[in-house]
């Protein structure tokens, strides 16, 4: 089954200001909008990106209202590219890692955690394999600081999920709502 999204994205807080409605992936949004300081997901899961081409901050919003660029835990105004999630599931699973390579201690999760050594004795994650569903890194704990999408797949390092250094604070499930 496809799945259907739509975001809007205005140029002022509060849904205020020029708009562009956007309903499939989008590598190059500036030709729409110059500015993003509020958005509104009306369906689907998306993750946008600070950067054209899918690249720089990501950002990963499902339904709902954003009137800031704080609520969506963005560093400024900055939207160049938006992609639309088409594979949300009800099961998720990751198994997060001590060392690179699956070494070390290994820890299994299948819930969101708002703060990780409450669960895990290490702030670092230096590998991480994502059995089921879709994962979003926080670098710091209650779902704040730079955010890391990670599909199902195998992660060696956190350079894979595009992480300068593999400090995690939270870990929290993409869960698409209706």
């Amino acid at each position: 089954m496809e799945r259907t999204g739509k975001i809007f994205f205005y140029e002022d807080k509060n849904f205020k200001g020029h708009h562009y409605e956007c309903s499939s992936d989008c590598p190059e949004l500036s030709a729409h909008f110059q500015r993003c300081n509020s958005i509104r997901v009306e369906g689907g899961a998306w993750v946008i990106y600070e950067r054209p081409q899918y690249m720089g901050y990501q950002y990963v919003l499902v339904r709902g209202e954003y009137p800031n660029y704080q609520s969506w835990n963005g560093f400024n105004d900055t939207t160049r590219s938006c992609r639309l999630f088409r594979h949300p599931s009800s099961m998720h699973k990751i198994r997060i890692y001590e060392r690179p390579d699956f070494g070390g201690q290994m820890v299994e999760i299948s819930e969101d955690l708002p703060n990780l050594v409450d669960h895990w004795r290490y702030r670092d994650i230096h590998s991480a394999h994502v059995q089921d569903g879709v994962w979003v890194f926080y670098e710091h704990p209650n779902y704040r600081g730079r955010q890391y999408l990670l599909e199902k797949g195998e992660y060696r390092r956190h350079a894979e999920w595009g992480a300068l250094h593999p400090s995690v604070g939270s870990i929290r499930r993409v869960v698409e709502s209706s």
